[in-house]
């Protein structure tokens, strides 16, 4: 059974890349063949001169060379292929690929004790030669007849799959084809990150590290996409698209395949050195690659990726750092972002035969980890104390636990995760790391003393808590109840302290899907007005509430509404966030006149709040630990702080609300007008109906009025329909706001124009990430011009408008 479906279902394939491939040169031979080998600085080039095979230095400090298949068109040196990953070659002068006598594809290297370093290892009993395919394939083939293959490069990947290669299991042979990492950016050897289809038989696909530790799954196929990667979901109805990304289970193989059908996108998935998945796009403008997808998500969830006694932390540059005590193993490579190799100690413990008369090793706590997996359990334990002597007994004891139970670890820490930024919990505990005694003060040397400043730190804090916990209960008269500090730095309040912070509901901000907000004020807090928001129809029991809240009042960013705590009582729900001064965006953008105290936005405020809402909604996207996404994109949830700078407010509560947004609910509320056609036809939801939604919204920002407006003789005024019409004669200043009088940047309404247009194409597929469009909006990225959706040409005619929503949910 083949089941093959549109690159839709790859988030960020397509987008802003109309790219323009070099045009190809002469092609130079692409053939090797008896009497005719390739060696030194030759190189063979396919056909239409897409690829290359020759020798090459993966880094210019590099005194190795291998054989190697890379892009030929493009000015950055991408390599795809490697034959001799794991024996280099010092001189390609003294090395050549030709044809044996036995018909088989060689690498010679005369300098070497076994002249043969690589080999196609297949039995062809007759005439045969080597071809550079335009695929970027090389083939081993009978010489009168090419289309008979005997051998190829596809069949054997390095590190990455290039389009038409299959991925999968030969059910005959069991063969299983493998993505292998580097083993550094400047090692093509083979490294310990692999991604391949289950050996096992299932369907699902795996990434493992070392060959053993799977650290993340496809989930398996169910038919229509993989259950643990929803956004690789099929859609078989969009047979035009020009990428096409599929599985099939046939009699004799299983296997993933993907093809691009515009031969000037180029791109390329790999397993990389940082142990995740990479799919990449080239952007010939920025002359670089540009990452459109990854796996896992979260860099720290890749196993071991900080190699021994390093520890993980998210979101930050560089992602690995070494432990107290403890210094980079290769620092050239930690600088390029190769951090496999890890740590070693700055001082040396003390010898093991020495411990027995003296031993003044000492520990290290480090708190908000996520521990090993590999302990190994003390029961005799019974204290912390007991801990600690079972380990300084250990001439392998590197680390201990106690939680009231005592872990030790014993050789190089790995898989060690720092999450006391990211409030991550699962795991998360302190352990004490094995130090030499001069990594200690004089003052601190000993144990006991490194325990009682501990004890003692401990008690100074907690009674600073205590003091001012106490402080703010007496002083806070107006709000009686308790309020209790829960997963962080989130405030539970009753219904009752509600009723007293907003003066019973009485000054009334707005209201959107989820409910109404309401102006409060807490006496004597650090953040001292606030906006309390009434949840309606939420459907979640106390517990999961709660849970889900605490998720997400742990998202911190800039351009993101912080949740500062909530009320759960009864069947109530609501949500206290931090008071943005300058209201929602609808009222600057819409109102009759200037917005109270402000002028007109200008289009350089205009053209941030843009961007802003962008990053915000990137962050959300891909750079939390779960996608979270808003469901509810409109200029009421885009609220603004006292210098204008974006919020974006109300993310995450589809969740809360309890709806399954993985399929189309007849009581999902988001706006009319801002809803992607996904909503209404049915089809699974992803991140990019949230990219659709901002795409509406960005035409807002650009004209100063509403997308839909009613004409005097009652017809409906459809604007993202105009302005892309207007893009395409070259007329993008007649869609700016009339009451900026024309100042604004034309490159930047151009840019903005584009960026809108691709943003609400229909087919899902063809939109952009949010992280594309912050690049492009930053001038990172070149926009080509977009095609005019479907749904715009047909909502230009007012009549079709009124159609096409005639029906829907209201807002």
């Amino acid at each position: 059974m083949a089941t093959r479906f549109s690159a839709a279902v790859l988030p960020l394939l397509l987008g802003f890349l109309l790219l323009q491939g070099a045009p190809s040169r002469a092609a130079d031979a692409d053939t090797v063949a008896v009497g005719r080998p390739l060696s030194g600085r030759q190189r063979l080039v396919s056909r239409r001169g897409k690829f290359a095979l020759g020798f090459f230095q993966p880094a210019e400090s590099s005194q190795n060379w291998y054989l190697g298949i890379w892009y030929n068109q493009i000015s950055k040196h991408t390599t795809v292929w490697v034959a001799n990953r794991d024996t280099p070659v010092s001189d390609p002068a003294s090395s050549q690929l030709s044809i044996s006598s036995d018909g088989n594809m060689v690498l010679l290297d005369d300098r070497a004790k076994s002249p043969v370093l690589w080999s196609t290892g297949v039995a062809s009993g007759g005439s045969t030669v080597g071809l550079l395919l335009d695929t970027g394939n090389l083939v081993l083939a009978d010489a009168s007849n090419t289309s008979a293959v005997l051998w190829q490069s596809f069949d054997h990947f390095g590190d990455t799959w290039l389009p038409g290669g299959k991925l999968g299991r030969n059910k005959r042979t069991g063969e299983v084809t493998r993505l292998f990492a580097w083993k550094g950016y400047d090692d093509p050897a083979p490294g310990v990150f692999a991604l391949e289809l289950d050996p096992n038989g299932t369907s699902q696909y795996l990434l493992n590290w070392n060959g053993s530790m799977e650290y993340w799954t496809s989930g398996n196929w169910t038919g229509d996409g993989f259950t643990g990667v929803p956004e690789l979901t099929a859609y078989s109805k969009y047979p035009n698209s020009k990428y096409k990304f599929g599985y099939v289970d046939g009699v004799d193989e299983s296997y993933f395949f993907y093809d691009v059908k515009d031969e000037a996108v180029v791109t390329r998935f790999l397993v990389d050195v940082t142990g995740q998945i990479k799919f990449l796009t080239w952007v010939e403008s920025a002359g670089q690659w540009i990452l459109f997808w990854s796996q896992p998500k979260a860099q720290c969830d890749v196993y071991a990726l900080c190699g021994a006694f390093a520890a993980c932390v998210e979101n930050e540059l560089p992602s690995c750092r070494c432990l107290r005590g403890f210094r980079e193993r290769r620092p050239l490579a930690w600088l390029q972002g190769d951090h496999a190799e890890g740590c070693v100690r700055d001082t040396a413990l003390q010898q093991c035969t020495m411990r027995e008369a003296k031993n003044d090793d000492g520990f290290y706590a480090m708190p908000d980890v996520r521990l090993p997996s590999d302990a190994r359990g003390v029961v005799s334990a019974a204290s912390a104390r007991d801990c600690e002597l079972a380990c300084i007994g250990e001439c392998s004891c590197t680390a201990y636990s106690y939680n009231g139970s005592c872990w030790l670890w014993h050789g190089g820490l790995i898989n060690l995760q720092d999450t006391s930024s990211t409030g991550t919990g699962g795991g998360s505990g302190t352990i004490l790391i094995r130090l030499a005694a001069s990594e200690f003060t004089s003052q601190g040397r000993t144990k006991t003393l490194i325990i009682a400043l501990v004890i003692v730190a401990a008690a100074v804090a907690a009674v600073t808590v205590a003091i001012l916990v106490s402080v703010f209960v007496l002083r806070r008269r107006r709000v009686k109840a308790q309020r209790r500090v829960v997963e962080g730095s989130l405030m539970a309040f009753t219904y009752r302290d509600m009723q007293s912070v907003t003066n019973n509901f009485s000054d009334k901000l707005g209201g959107g899907s989820f409910g109404s907000v309401f102006k409060g004020s807490l006496p004597d807090a650090a953040v001292t007005l606030v906006a309390v928001k009434k949840l309606e129809g939420v459907r979640q029991g106390e517990k999961q509430f709660r849970a889900e809240v605490s998720t997400i009042g742990t998202i911190q960013h800039v351009n993101l509404i912080r949740l500062l705590g909530f009320c759960s009582e009864g069947t109530r729900r609501l949500l206290v966030y931090e008071h943005m001064p300058n209201g929602s965006l609808d009222r600057h953008l819409f109102g009759s006149g200037p917005s109270p105290g402000h002028g007109v936005l200008s289009w350089e405020t205009r053209y941030q709040i843009a961007l802003g809402i962008a990053r915000g909604l990137d962050y959300l996207h891909d750079k939390c630990r779960d996608c979270i996404i808003h469901c509810d994109i409109k200029p009421e949830n885009i609220l603004l702080d006292d210098a204008f700078a974006v919020k974006v407010a109300d993310f995450g509560l589809a969740k809360l609300m309890g709806r399954d947004i993985s399929r189309v609910l007849t009581t999902m509320r988001g706006t009319v007008g801002y809803l992607a056609p996904e909503w209404i036809t049915g089809t699974a939801i992803t991140a990019k109906a949230d990219v659709f939604s901002y795409g509406m919204l960005l035409f807002e920002i650009v004209s100063g009025r509403r997308n839909v407006e009613q004409r005097p003789d009652g017809t409906v005024d459809f604007f993202p329909s105009t302005a892309a019409s207007r893009l395409l004669d070259g007329d993008v200043k007649s869609t700016v706001d009339r009451r900026l009088d024309g100042d604004a940047d034309s490159g930047e309404v151009e840019r903005a124009c584009k960026v809108a247009c691709w943003c609400v194409q229909d087919e899902e597929g063809a939109r952009p990430s949010m992280g594309t469009v912050v690049q492009a909006l930053e001038g990172l990225v070149e926009v080509s011009m977009p095609p005019v959706p479907r749904m715009l040409k047909v909502l230009g005619d007012p009549a079709n408008y009124v159609k096409f929503f005639s029906g829907l949910p209201s807002t």
